[in-house]
């Protein structure tokens, strides 16, 4: 149930391509073969005069617009709160829905309600950037954790900027200082990310909201994956929106989780109550 909980916090936050079009961002080396009759007129000529075409520097050009076009669409707050409907698939293979109720103060709190079938609340969270705190109004038990308890229920290295980026629809886990290649893309452009945790090949749309992200571990001793899926824009506030999301985390076993956001709001005055019960049991 715990780990359900963890994948539910990340989800409702929550985390060899060589296809024609590629451009790598390594040194192109241009070799050219000389015919044995050099045409020394009309377009030859001016093509000989023309200076050579720097393709790396073309490729960093377009990545580095590609970056600041997407850092305009970043989602940035001071407070946030949302409805959300949530299905939740473990390894178990038990298909679970239930509706739940979020609040953030920016890189200080993220606030949780999960409510069960018949409307009551049976959990809720408080994290910070340093702990975990859940009631289970089921059990009447309070747990206590540091932040590493998402990561070990999880199995992904997951802080709380991390949880923050993914709730608002930002891409996770991206090294913008590593982009290996791009592609041009009928739906948009893609960028291949070659990151210290994880290689991220990043779908943007044409206006340069992220559409889908596939994670892959660098460990080679580790198969840690995630694919994360951005639908159904909202364009009424000052940025795009993803009011859908789509979130599999898989190694020993897979987790499947879909969020739909069904309301939210931005820079409005939230309270975050949680205390804990004198009844309740701390572990």
């Amino acid at each position: 149930m715990y780990r359900f909980l963890a994948a539910v916090a990340l989800a409702v936050s929550l985390i060899g391509v060589t296809a024609t079009g590629c451009r790598s961002t390594k040194k192109i080396q241009k070799v050219i073969s000389t015919p044995p009759h050099k045409d020394t007129t009309g377009t030859a000529a001016r093509d000989a005069a023309a200076p050579v075409r720097d393709l790396h520097a073309d490729s960093m050009q377009v990545i580095r617009q590609t970056l600041d076009q997407l850092g305009r669409n970043h989602v940035d707050f001071n407070t946030f709160s949302a409805k959300l409907k949530v299905r939740y698939e473990g390894g178990d293979g038990k298909d679970n829905e239930f509706n739940a109720f979020i609040r953030i103060q920016k890189d200080s709190l993220i606030w949780i309600s999960v409510n069960a079938v018949l409307g009551f609340e049976a959990f809720r969270m408080l994290i910070t950037p340093d702990s975990v705190k859940i009631l289970d109004r089921l059990k009447k038990v309070a747990r206590l954790r540091s932040v590493s308890f998402l990561q070990e229920e999880v199995h992904l290295p997951v802080d709380f900027k991390t949880l923050q980026d993914l709730l608002f629809g930002n891409p996770i886990f991206l090294d913008t200082a590593h982009i290996v290649f791009y592609k041009n893309e009928t739906k948009g452009i893609s960028l291949f990310s070659a990151g210290t945790i994880f290689r991220n090949y990043l779908t943007l749309g044409p206006d340069h909201t992220p559409l889908h992200s596939k994670l892959d571990d660098t460990d080679p001793m580790r198969s840690r994956t995630g694919d994360i899926t951005y639908g159904e824009y909202d364009y009424s506030s000052t940025v795009p929106f993803s009011t859908y999301r789509k979130v599999s985390v898989a190694e020993k076993s897979k987790v499947d989780v879909e969020i739909n956001y069904k309301q939210f709001k931005f820079n409005e005055f939230l309270n975050y109550p949680f205390s804990i019960p004198k009844n309740y049991k701390r572990r």
